[in-house]
């Protein structure tokens, strides 16, 4: 057969035969989402504006050509603020942004993937969880619930919380009404703290008719937003207890196993995109809140004692050991963040630290 004949014949044998093509038109359906969020309408990071759960909504929206669209509910729209582990785990919802301690009574296990007192810093509970195995972690506590989930932002480091009178002493903790999630509550109630977890649109009014005594937000931007500073004038400031607050992304098992490849990626670079500009965002306006609140605004400023301080950090450890002890996939979890904690803990100390106390100090 001429070379001619040949290609010719080929050619009209390969157009006769039908193409295999479902992962082209599996790659182009359209998909859409509804998530729902513990965090009230109009919060600035919780619910919109840069790095929100309206943000991650809009970047997966044009990554993907709008084949994967997400509508974002805040609290108490679709569902109240703190039922939406249950609502994705049921597949009511497709997906639900919070904060993953507040999932504690489900597992205690969950808690960490938020933050540790005295725990990793951003940098580092990132790089747990990116390339020290903390994600795969929390994939494994989730799947006995049918989600998965990503980090969604990232507060950086929270502040202790404001006060109606300030604290002076580990004694001025006994009997103390805080409002306070999270590992942070069982240390407080450790030495004294009746700790109450309550959704932010409640802590205000809270605080300010006597209520609770104390509450813990989140940082000087979003706690002025809420008014905090008019219902208490005692700041106390770098949180011991938060010192990296990641956002969950929660998503339906059977929501994320119908993605394909492509849309998945989406979603993981999404989340990633922003937590980076969320903590980015909570950097730059922190600073200038806090300005306003101390010289505008009457609020004494100041960070706790360190002897309150020191038996925090007792109190962590003996809660943090206790509990990990009674339940397996939490000692597993534990031991992970800890091992890996120690080691970027020696990287911190010949990085971070001697940057803030010798070479910025001096």
């Amino acid at each position: 057969m001429r070379r001619r004949d040949f290609i010719t014949t080929s050619i009209a044998a390969t157009a006769a035969v039908p193409l295999a093509a479902p992962s082209i038109a599996r790659a182009q359906d359209s998909f859409s989402w509804n998530m729902t969020n513990a965090y009230g309408p109009g919060a600035p990071f919780y619910t919109v504006g840069p790095g929100s759960p309206e943000d991650f909504a809009e970047k997966v929206r044009e990554m993907s050509g709008g084949r994967l669209t997400i509508q974002n509910f805040a609290a108490g729209e679709l569902i109240p603020a703190l039922e939406g582990f249950d609502a994705v785990s049921a597949g009511t919802v497709e997906a639900n942004a919070a904060n993953s301690y507040f999932w504690s009574g489900k597992t205690f296990a969950a808690q960490y993937f938020t933050t540790v007192p005295f725990g990793l810093s951003f940098q580092g509970h990132m790089a747990w969880l990116y390339h020290g195995g903390g994600l795969d972690l929390w994939q494994e506590v989730y799947e006995p619930f049918g989600v998965v989930a990503f980090p969604l932002n990232n507060t950086g480091i929270q502040m202790t919380g404001w006060f109606r009178e300030p604290v002076e002493s580990v004694a001025d903790l006994q009997g103390l009404r805080m409002r306070i999630p999270g590992l942070a509550s069982q240390v407080y109630e450790t030495l004294g703290v009746e700790p109450r977890l309550l959704p932010g649109g409640e802590i205000f009014p809270a605080l300010e008719r006597g209520v609770i005594d104390a509450a813990e937000f989140v940082g000087p931007y979003q706690d002025r937003r809420l008014g905090l500073q008019n219902a208490a004038k005692y700041y106390h400031t770098t949180g011991w207890h938060e010192p990296a607050t990641t956002g969950e992304l929660l998503i339906s098992k059977s929501a994320w196993d119908g993605l394909p490849d492509d849309l998945k990626m989406i979603v993981r670079v999404a989340s990633q995109a922003t937590v980076l500009e969320s903590l980015a965002w909570s950097e730059a306006v922190n600073g200038d809140a806090l300005v306003d609140l101390v010289e505008n605004q009457g609020v004494q400023a100041s960070v706790l004692p360190q002897d309150v301080v020191a038996s925090l950090r007792e109190a962590t450890a003996d809660v943090l050991e206790t509990n990990a002890a009674k339940d397996e996939m939490t000692k597993k979890v534990h031991d992970s963040y800890m091992a890996f904690k120690k080691k970027h803990d020696a990287w911190t100390a010949v990085s971070e630290r001697p940057w803030v106390t010798e070479i910025l100090g001096g």
